[in-house]
């Protein structure tokens, strides 16, 4: 089997997305993440989910489940006709029961994905920090697969300065290059890599199939100091999609079958006001075709 039909297959999972009679793409359904919504979460877990569903998103991916058991998750998500492909785990929770039970908690409630999105920063500065985290991550997601779940990693800008520790190269490309493709996926941050001044394209081009989830979210700017600007900064400077947005989406999604995405979760860690914000980034994306 070729390398080309390897990916062809690989990404004709990519079905988030509608061929328009004039051959361009859009997407057909979109997700939140909810951390955008944790606020509100927190006062009423319920309506908040309502009200994503509401809006007319279809997925959501979660950031913690605000004390509620897996059960009575499945049951709300299945009372307003939503879905959960994926949820965010701490990296403390990838080992041992801790592990165990996430995963059992993944199946009740109907994940396909279990992502670590946060590494603290003791723990990634500590030597062979990304080699180890490299094999912790391949040792998770064979257990996870076993299980039917797919173990993820999502990025944030830090990833994209070179470290010793990781041969001299970015962090980002020595986790692609040690995790075993089949353990480890990538939900890339779309906001994140392009504020440390790093082209999706490249990744996409060079590990095709490997980005079955993005994160969506809208940057007013660049930061000058690149993959080194303080993580409140950028926060700072997020915006919903296409709203004072730098980010040029169409070039992106025009690429996502290679990618081989399949979820596309819209994101802002700090809005003013969540619904709001959620509203104009689905107004935007359901417009945008490429």
């Amino acid at each position: 089997m070729t390398l080309d039909r390897r990916t062809f297959l690989a990404t004709m999972g990519s079905a988030m997305l509608t061929m328009r009679p004039s051959g361009a793409a859009s997407i057909s359904r979109l997700g939140v993440q909810l951390y955008t919504v944790r606020t509100l979460l927190e006062k009423g877990f319920d309506g908040t989910l309502a009200a994503v569903a509401a809006i007319g998103y279809t997925e959501v991916e979660f950031a913690g489940y605000f004390k509620h058991p897996p059960e009575e998750v499945r049951d709300v998500l299945k009372r307003h006709r939503l879905t959960a492909p994926s949820a965010h785990i701490p990296y403390e929770s990838l080992t041992g029961d801790a592990w165990t039970r996430a995963i059992d908690d993944a199946r009740t409630i109907g994940h396909r994905y279990l992502v670590n999105a946060w590494v603290e920063e003791p723990i990634r500065n500590q030597p062979d920090a990304w080699k180890r985290l490299a094999e912790t991550y391949n040792r998770a997601g064979e257990v996870s697969k076993r299980a039917g779940i797919q173990f993820a990693y999502h990025n944030h800008n830090f990833e994209f300065a070179p470290r010793d520790d990781a041969g001299g190269k970015l962090p980002y490309d020595f986790l692609l290059e040690s995790c075993d493709p089949a353990l480890v996926k990538m939900e890339m941050d779309l906001c994140w890599i392009a504020s440390a001044g790093r082209d999706p394209l490249e990744y996409f081009r060079r590990y095709p199939g490997r980005f079955p989830m993005v994160h969506v979210k809208g940057l007013r700017k660049i930061p000058a100091s690149g993959a080194a600007a303080p993580i409140d900064s950028v926060v700072a400077d997020m915006t919903a999609v296409g709203q004072e947005d730098t980010i040029d989406w169409k070039r992106i999604f025009a690429q996502a079958r290679a990618a081989g995405i399949q979820h596309y979760f819209v994101e802002h860690d700090k809005p003013q006001d969540p619904l709001e914000s959620l509203k104009a980034s689905r107004g935007y994306l359901t417009r945008l075709q490429f």
